[in-house]
């Protein structure tokens, strides 16, 4: 008996991964399906609604044409489709990806299930960068962008800052890199509020206000073939990664007894992530809370495992992203609401909710 009993345990074993395998390949087409009408969904809504056939029309015609996306003459609803919401929607979509993704592997690093993007100051660091190009023109020579740009370098450069003070005295751990990205955070914020008080362009502070909110208005194509493909290789990368992170959440003592150094990984991470974030940032400003809930929202439907954790977590963001594009732009007429501010509204109550769960934990498990 004990034989038949030890023999139907890998056959028991074998069926449940099976389920699992099966469960998680639906969960992900669900999710790519959900995508596909979320895109949908937010290219046929605005000021001027199109029906199905005309986007369909749009988007076929201009592969058909053998014309250039920003070539005259292809009708109105060509240039709404193809010059206004696809590129404002596909940048929401990269950086929904590109949030949801770093605040996995954030929460990986420091082993906290409250970090995000910018909990080790890249928040902060992009903030002054903007505040100091708006206000003060720091950095007017880099060109028309200037403004991104130079939230792009506070981000990085803080980043750099974060290992550096974490390294000091010793090498870094998950401890020393919060509690530096903390410190570093609370030193930008005073030195953004110090411009915005003394600085007397009030054109500045509203121009500041507005950016810090967040937006995908100024997307442009040229944009998207830099952004896209970053955030796609940076997913790729990190996904390759999932043994390696599964890791960081076992802690650096375990890590070194299974004959790994978590050190310079962590360090890799965190630059690659900086490089993501900036780029987002500079591309439609500050967005919160997309990095903080989706991993909570998708560990609890698929678990702790990162190569199963990150690609649903990238749908995820990317979608949740989407359809706040879209709604930003018909939940007031004739008034567009900066992103930020939606997704602050929706993922706050969200993420208080997740938190009363009693099943709620760092992998969805009580």
């Amino acid at each position: 008996m004990e034989h038949d009993t030890n023999s139907e345990a890998p056959k028991v074993e074998k069926i449940s991964a099976g389920v699992a395998g099966l469960k998680y390949s639906v969960i992900l087409s669900l999710l790519a399906g959900g995508l596909f009408l979320a895109l949908f969904w937010a290219l046929s809504i605005g000021s001027a609604p199109l029906s199905s056939n005309e986007i369909y029309h749009a988007v076929v015609g201009q592969f058909t044409s053998g014309k250039g996306i920003e070539d005259i003459g292809q009708g109105a609803v060509h240039d709404i489709v193809w010059l206004l919401r696809l590129p404002r929607l596909i940048l929401a979509a990269a950086a929904g990806c590109g949030l949801a993704i770093v605040g996995v592997i954030m929460q990986a690093i420091v082993k906290n299930p409250l970090a995000d993007p910018y909990i080790l100051g890249i928040s902060s660091g992009a903030s002054l960068g903007a505040t100091a190009s708006i206000m003060l023109g720091v950095g007017v020579g880099l060109g028309a962008n200037f403004v991104g740009i130079a939230a792009f370098l506070g981000a990085f450069l803080i980043s750099l800052g974060v290992l550096f003070i974490a390294n000091l005295g010793g090498r870094a751990s998950s401890v020393k890199l919060l509690l530096a990205g903390m410190a570093l955070s609370a030193v930008c914020s005073a030195f953004s509020s110090f411009i915005v008080y003394f600085s007397p362009n009030k054109e500045g502070l509203q121009t500041v206000t507005y950016w810090l909110m967040g937006s995908f208005a100024g997307a442009t194509w040229d944009e998207l073939f830099v952004i896209l493909p970053l955030v796609v290789l940076a997913t790729l990368f990190f996904w390759s990664q999932s043994r390696m992170l599964n890791l960081m959440l076992l802690g650096d003592d375990t890590a070194i007894t299974l004959g790994t150094d978590l050190h310079r990984y962590r360090q890799a991470y965190l630059l690659i992530s900086s490089l993501v974030v900036g780029f987002i940032v500079y591309s439609s400003g500050m967005i919160g809370f997309i990095g903080l809930v989706v991993p909570h929202v998708v560990r609890l439907i698929v678990g702790t495992d990162h190569k199963r954790l990150l690609p649903a977590a990238a749908l995820l963001g990317a979608i949740l992203l989407i359809v706040a594009d879209g709604l930003c732009r018909v939940v007031i007429p004739k008034t567009e609401v900066p992103v930020g501010i939606l997704i602050s509204l929706i993922g706050a109550p969200w993420f208080v909710y997740l938190l009363t769960r009693h099943t709620y934990g760092f992998g969805g498990e009580g």
